[in-house]
């Protein structure tokens, strides 16, 4: 094969050419801000990382299934046949099914498996266990989890922080000051669930720029963004207090006259309650400006200053995902909702505000309103179902019950896991306690195409196909491009693609007929594009059919003619055009969620100190080079979450083969660190090593280390007979593994003190290979 052909990925669309085992990759020609990432997708493809074999843990085949379950972790696998692996697997699947009910099968397999619709490893594998009769599931993300089950209750639907948002076109065009919440991140603007045809946006940060409008973000760290232009402000502020900033913005706006009341009093309920503990007639402490500096650390005339600007001009607000990745993770979210409604900016072009505008690629992204093509999962007869971020407690204490969204759950006894395409070993939180978990199971299936720290984990694994060795359609809600994706190279080894071995799971258990409903890769990929184009049609968006689809290789969306701008029809006829809240208004105050006695979220924006903060006791106490920092986890710019680690662009960037964090030079002269040290960070949760990169991005008492480095504990315990060291940087041996609030039961990696020391390197570490 001697030509480009044309492919897709969270990351871009780019073309590869294959000969001879060696994969040339380049991006799309039309792309005008292409992802450095797509240098690590030859060592994803043939890295030695790379399954190409079905494995089994030895001491499971053996039968010695104890063993087994103490040995996950370990690297004792067996290759064996694909007819050994899948009959062993079916079989397994059927005794657990059998002895146990469906519900002791857990399929949640979360994670950004694949750009294309079709090939989506976790639909793949819903698909199947739903026809197997049914499997206990997950609901929410990692990303967002804490607004998806709190914006409704207040704002009726999720729209604010998974879009349609605003569109950035009206922003750039009406905007006169956009406040960042949490700061901006090129890291996320280079990648997008279900694929991107370009990137977009950082060409719209560019135009926002050139607007004239006033950017300021507002973080703990400031990240350098590409581009022509003076950077963008940067107001530092403590993790954790973006709520009690805000609540002390509200208040300037209601005691100098500049709150829009007729806009509370039309378009919210609640009002009067949420001013009333603004002025302390609920708690005695008034929530002035003087308050909320002595938590933020930010002067009370700069946040009584800012609240004037905001309300002299059009004024945008957004707040990163991660600000709401946190203890009390839905506190900032409402506060920001507060600040906006007595604004009164809501539903006019640019006002208003949005959770996560520079959060993925598309987001804002001017676009006609089209579902993407996609393969649908199907009924899932079982109803147990957890919030994303509670595995760890559902596997190590089934039977218990716990609070969620006004319910009173319980944790199903979780017999078989079925991990597809995904990596719980990156994304959750205290990995000591995940490896407990992931020991109790009686059995572990994992389908994924490279050995992670998951798959390490598994007595059966079952390796699969990349994108680059299938056929597929990318295409995302978010961006203006449906894009075929052509197979570039035969399958490495013998890896197999997710449909192909589930439609021979399904032949084994005697269902291959409804699961593959007669259709090759081609049909499926046909289908589902043809429900995509019907849709279409029904909106006056009219798509060519799928062969001159698949010939011509993509299709460019129209630009809608008028901005999109959220909350306009309800502002316009909020009796017409009511939101979905049980008041069809703006929940200031939430009746239901008052009505749940939650004390960590009541019913109004409430400022609760986080349990670990800079603020805390704990954290001021003592010699400052022995106190803790504040560590935050943002997303890398050299990967996708843990995706293509090895590789590479990511490989260029650790320090001694870990993972680098930011330190002020302040704070690591206190504690004797010079930049490209390696570090230890450390806390009674876990210990990892990390490459000291000293930057004054980063404001003092805060530490960042980026999500993703592949888990990589040493293989000795500690004294205390935990689990060893990190030795890649992985943050999360070092989060706690808590909701965010009994409300959301979401996760809260950002609420974490660690202790920070240079580390000496031994002779001879001991990791895992």
């Amino acid at each position: 094969m001697t030509g480009y052909i044309q492919n897709a990925s969270h990351w871009g669309t780019f073309e590869a050419r294959h000969s001879e085992g060696n994969l040339d990759v380049r991006p799309a020609p039309n792309d005008p801000h292409p992802s450095p990432m797509l240098g690590n997708i030859d060592a994803m493809v043939h890295g030695p990382q790379r399954l190409r074999r079905p494995l089994i843990r030895r001491a499971f085949l053996d039968g010695d299934f104890e063993a087994a379950r103490a040995a996950r972790g370990g690297d004792d696998f067996v290759p064996v046949s694909w007819d050994t692996a899948l009959e062993i697997t079916a079989r397994e699947l059927a005794r657990v099914r059998d002895t146990h009910g469906n519900e002791a099968i857990f399929g949640g397999s979360y994670g950004w498996a694949s750009a294309g619709r079709f090939h989506h490893a976790r639909t793949q594998l819903q698909r199947f266990l739903g026809q197997f009769g049914g499997y206990t599931t997950q609901e929410q993300n990692y990303s967002y989890a804490t607004a998806i089950t709190f914006l409704p209750h207040v704002l009726g639907d999720i729209d604010t922080v998974q879009g349609p948002v605003s569109s950035l076109d009206g922003i750039a065009k009406h905007t006169g000051l956009l406040l960042n919440f949490g700061g901006i991140s090129p890291g996320n603007m280079q990648v997008e669930a279900g694929g991107m045809g370009q990137h977009s946006g950082l060409g719209w940060l560019a135009t926002c720029r050139k607007s004239g409008m006033e950017m300021l973000n507002i973080s703990p760290t400031d990240q350098e963004l590409p581009g022509e232009g003076d950077p963008i402000p940067w107001l530092p502020i403590r993790p954790g207090t973006d709520t009690a900033l805000l609540l002390a913005m509200c208040y300037t706006l209601l005691d100098e006259g500049l709150a829009e009341l007729d806009f509370v009093a039309r378009y919210c309920i609640g009002g009067a309650q949420v001013m009333a503990y603004l002025r302390g007639a609920s708690d005695g402490i008034a929530k002035t400006p003087d308050w909320a500096s002595a938590i933020c650390d930010i002067p009370a005339e700069r946040i009584a200053d800012l609240a004037r600007k905001c309300a002299k001009t059009r004024c945008f607000l957004t707040m990163s995902w991660s600000v709401q990745r946190a203890d009390h993770g839905e506190q900032p979210m409402w506060a920001l909702i507060t600040f906006a409604a007595l604004l009164g900016q809501i539903g006019l072009p640019g006002g208003g505000l949005a959770i996560g505008l520079w959060s993925l690629s598309g987001m804002g992204n001017p676009r006609p309103a089209l579902p993407s093509p996609a393969l649908r999962p199907g009924p899932n007869p079982v109803k147990a179902c957890i919030p994303v971020a509670r595995i760890s407690d559902m596997l190590l204490n089934p039977g218990a019950t716990y609070p969620f969204n006004g319910e009173t759950r319980t944790y199903p006894d979780i017999r078989l896991v079925y991990w597809c395409g995904g990596n719980p070993f990156h994304h959750h939180q205290d990995l000591a306690k995940l490896t407990r978990a992931f020991r109790r199971p009686e059995v572990v299936i994992v389908q994924e195409i490279a050995m992670t720290a998951t798959a390490r984990h598994a007595d059966i694994v079952l390796p699969a196909t990349t994108t680059l060795e299938r056929n597929d359609i990318a295409s995302s809600s978010r961006d203006r491009f449906i894009t075929a994706m052509y197979r570039v190279l035969p399958p490495v080894g013998e890896a197999r693609d997710d449909h192909a071995i589930f439609a021979d799971l399904a032949e084994r258990l005697g269902f291959a007929d409804a699961f593959t409903e007669g259709r090759d890769e081609m049909a499926w990929l046909r289908s589902i594009y043809e429900v995509a184009r019907e849709t279409g049609a029904t909106r006056d968006l009219h798509l060519p059919d799928f062969d001159t689809f698949w010939r011509d290789g993509q299709i460019e969306l129209p630009t809608p003619e008028e901005p999109y701008v959220q909350f306009s029809a309800f502002r316009a006829d909020p009796e017409g055009a009511p939101l979905k809240t049980p008041s069809g208004k703006i929940e200031l105050y939430s009746k239901a969620i008052a009505a749940m006695g939650y004390d960590d979220c009541p019913g109004h924006v409430t400022w609760l100190p986080p349990r670990e903060w800079l603020g805390a006791e704990a954290a001021q106490t003592g010699p400052e080079a022995l106190r803790p920092l504040h560590m935050l986890s943002l997303q890398p710019a050299t990967r996708l979450h843990s995706q293509m680690d090895p590789g590479p662009v990511s490989q260029s960037a650790k320090i001694n083969g870990a993972e680098p964090c930011l330190i002020h030079p302040e704070d690591a002269i206190l504690r004797n660190i010079q930049n490209g040290d390696l570090v230890e960070l450390f806390n009674a949760r876990g210990r990892c090593l990390a490459g000291a990169r000293l930057s004054e991005r980063v404001m003092r008492g805060v530490i960042v280390l980026p999500t993703g480095a592949w888990y990589r504990p040493e293989a000795r315990k500690d004294r205390e007979g935990r689990e060893g060291r990190d030795m890649s940087g992985n943050p999360n041996t070092l989060t706690e593994d808590r909701g965010s609030s009994k409300l959301t039961q979401a996760p809260i990696p950002q609420t974490t003190l660690v202790f920070v020391r240079r580390y000496d390197i031994p002779d001879e570490p001991s990791t895992q290979s």
